[in-house]
């Protein structure tokens, strides 16, 4: 099993029309085993900008920090919030790798390959918020069902420019 399957995380962000929405699994566990049904997986960087993290427990939280670190570092400096493709290329020198910026949907986590077939088959272009809620948060139902290292139902942001809504949906438990 690699590191990055060991908490196991399943985490998709979709654009709609004039709004985008972020969803991640609850669960944390340790291979099959479950440690906690409550984790965060999806952290605010500023009110317009968030960003998911999957894969180890313990880098994801330390990425976080490190990214709220430079962000009030820029905010300092620019006396501005980053913009988002300022804070992906941040992300991408974090990382080393070059990061595509994806102009629909993208996932990762252990169950990126069911949420692609998932968002492949229910995502449209230009979605009003309700609808992109109810795509990204069936998408995300979905996927984690095929993925017994993700679960335990999941947390779903949704950006407007003038809200965040924030939901929590019910999942399987087990």
């Amino acid at each position: 099993m690699s590191i990055f399957e060991y908490n196991g995380s399943a985490v998709v962000a979709m654009v709609g029309k004039n709004c985008f929405a972020i969803a991640s699994d609850r669960r944390l566990g340790v291979q099959l085993q479950t440690i906690g049904t409550d984790f965060q997986r999806v952290f605010k960087i500023h009110d317009k900008l968030y960003i998911g993290l999957s894969g180890l427990a313990t880098d994801a939280q330390t990425l976080y920090q490190r990214l709220v670190f430079r962000h009030k570092l820029y905010q300092l400096r620019e006396e501005r919030d980053m913009k988002p493709e300022t804070f992906a290329s941040l992300v991408s020198a974090l990382l080393y790798e070059k990061r595509e910026l994806a102009k629909d949907f993208v996932v990762s986590g252990t169950a990126s390959e069911s949420l692609y077939g998932a968002c492949e088959s229910m995502y449209k272009p230009d979605m009003g918020p309700e609808e992109l809620f109810e795509t990204i948060s069936q998408a995300l139902r979905a996927s984690v069902d095929r993925d017994c290292l993700s679960g335990w139902g999941g947390y779903v942001l949704v950006v407007t420019p003038t809200e965040v809504r924030e939901s929590v949906i019910k999942g399987r438990m087990d």
